[in-house]
């Protein structure tokens, strides 16, 4: 997730580490805090099969800052991993926002639809964090608020992203 959201920023434009971390920072932040112990040993793995490339510029006020930009293999990769993400970057709502973040890097119409459809699909099967056996259960079926909340807020969600789903395969032609 980390290594497509980089090269999903970079796609857009070269950026400074600095301003790549509090990019990555504003979209997985708030469930997955980006540190530095993380982003630079991400960034070392791209640059090392040349997806990055780095140059060194004057800093402002101190020391030189490193801008990085997406190599051609970089953009060739961004677009491969959009186009046949992982089960888990379907299936993982963080994971999953992730890819959609980047989606339209992805320009064939086609593709941006299989991928949608993949989640489509995940999200018609029925499912719950709760079961009786193997059967799911559902909001109304359990005595705890909490386990209720979670279970109804989750519906919502779903049923919210469904539709945006639908929509958006509708007038993409899929």
């Amino acid at each position: 997730m980390l290594e497509l959201a980089i090269l999903g920023f970079l796609y857009d434009a070269p950026l400074h580490g600095y301003e790549l971390r509090k990019r990555l920072t504003a979209l997985t932040g708030h469930v997955r805090p980006v540190a530095e112990s993380t982003l630079y040993p991400a960034i070392k793995r791209l640059e090392k099969a040349g997806f990055l490339a780095r140059a060194t510029e004057p800093g402002a006020v101190a020391a030189p800052r490193h801008t990085l930009t997406l190599t051609d293999e970089g953009r060739q990769e961004l677009r491969h991993r959009l186009a046949d993400p992982v089960q888990r970057d379907i299936s993982d709502e963080n994971r999953w926002f992730t890819v959609l973040a980047f989606l339209r890097h992805l320009e064939d119409p086609d593709a941006q639809s299989a991928v949608l459809r993949r989640r489509l699909t995940f999200l018609e099967e029925p499912a719950s964090f709760f079961y009786e056996g193997d059967r799911p259960l559902r909001a109304e079926e359990l005595d705890d608020p909490f386990r209720r909340g979670i279970l109804t807020i989750a519906r919502a969600t779903s049923r919210a992203e469904l539709t945006w789903l639908r929509d958006t395969l509708a007038s993409l032609g899929g």
